[in-house]
């Protein structure tokens, strides 16, 4: 199709056709820029990704095994009403979720891979563990519906906005804001947010676990909102 034949069937000549911007770079700033179609604006070649790390560490295995592991009995203690299993699959999460940390951290393996792996396994155990609590305990249902949507998605979404700086993980953010690290990823921080509410759930005190849910996701919103204000 010749320059001025147009669009086909309109017989409008393609440099007037709306939404078309024709390309009369030259060949050595073609490479700078693209052509905007529909109206959008032209955009520069993408930068090259960060590095995410090596997959085959110590830390990952670890993660891989005792998700693999909290799963399968979590699985097992909702087909058979187990209590003593649901124990056991918290227990080699939690085990495990503390060991692969103090592994990368031992073994100078932390990555942004890992993290993102650690972040995600976190949230397959506690989905499934936080079912089969309820099945033994079904009077909880508020306060674990609403924890599931504190940690499963407001924190998913807070933890993961480490991927927008060149940091290893969320426990590296002190280097982007002290405050949101100390808020949420401090130890203090991190017991309150899982295992203060599974506490609290095990031992009947679903008010107390309620109020820690909503002051944690309220935490959370608040430090959402602080992080996107730090981005462009």
């Amino acid at each position: 199709m010749s320059r001025l034949s147009g669009e086909v069937g309109t017989g409008v000549p393609v440099d007037q056709a709306p939404g078309v911007v024709l390309d009369r770079t030259v060949p050595g700033e073609r490479a700078a820029m693209t052509t905007s179609i529909l109206g959008r604006p032209a955009m520069a070649p993408l930068p090259l990704p960060l590095p995410v790390g090596r997959f085959d560490t110590w830390p990952n295995l670890v993660t891989l095994l005792r998700t693999a592991v909290a799963v399968v009995l979590g699985g097992y203690a909702i087909a058979t009403h187990d209590l003593r299993i649901s124990a056991l699959a918290y227990a080699a999460y939690w085990l495990g979720d503390i060991l692969d940390g103090w592994l990368a951290r031992r073994l100078d393996q932390e990555t942004r891979l890992g993290a993102v792996l650690d972040i995600v396994s976190d949230r397959a155990c506690t989905a499934l563990l936080c079912a089969g609590l309820l099945a033994h305990l079904p009077g909880a249902w508020v306060l674990a519906v609403a924890f599931l949507l504190s940690f499963a998605v407001l924190d998913t979404v807070l933890s993961l906005a480490f991927l927008c700086w060149p940091i290893l993980g969320p426990n590296d953010f002190h280097l982007v804001d002290p405050v949101v690290w100390r808020l949420n990823w401090s130890p203090l921080a991190k017991a309150a947010n899982t295992a203060g509410v599974v506490v609290a759930i095990a031992l009947g005190w679903y008010a107390v676990g309620l109020l820690v849910v909503v002051a944690v996701g309220a935490v959370k919103v608040w430090s959402a909102a602080r992080v996107l204000r730090m981005l462009p």
